[in-house]
């Protein structure tokens, strides 16, 4: 009888195992595609089957809705039409998904609040997604703003 409950403990601990190890690789992907057709393609469509509704992206001073994080993203393909943002590394745990990144592009459009400088730019940061039901539910994101805008010449570098 001990043997059979240690059995069915282990055959528990391993179904548990598979199970969130199959939700981290799930969310992990939806992480992958959301850089993939969103962020580097701009199919902000897929946004609305990506995304939960009531999404918060949480900045530093404030929190942003989906619709004013999409508005962000677009300014930014404006700025830099021919941006590239790769996933360098995904690292998920339980709902949570983590992706450094790094992104590259020319500023030649204006959006955000940037001239059009002509100048290529590339800058890395993190995001941390909380993935629930399949859905991108919140974002925590930080960038190295400081550096782009020295790129772009609209910051001094200061030696």
């Amino acid at each position: 009888m001990k043997l059979l409950t240690s059995v069915s403990a282990f055959s528990l601990l391993v179904i548990g195992f598979l199970f969130a190890s199959s939700l981290t690789e799930q969310n992990k992907a939806i992480a992958r595609r959301a850089f993939e057709e969103i962020l580097n393609k701009g199919d902000f469509e897929l946004a609305k089957q990506l995304y939960a509704k009531d999404f918060v992206n949480h900045g530093i001073h404030r929190d942003a809705s989906l619709e004013e994080d999409q508005a962000a993203l677009k300014g930014w393909h404006q700025a830099f039409p021919d941006v590239v943002i790769a996933p360098e590394k995904l690292i998920a745990e339980d709902d949570l998904v983590t992706v450094y990144w790094t992104a590259r592009g020319t500023n030649t459009g204006t959006g955000n609040g940037l001239p059009a400088t002509g100048k290529k730019a590339e800058l890395s940061g993190i995001t941390i997604w909380r993935i629930v039901d399949g859905k991108i539910k919140e974002e925590w994101s930080a960038f190295d703003q400081l550096s782009m805008m020295q790129q772009l010449g609209l910051l001094p570098i200061k030696e």
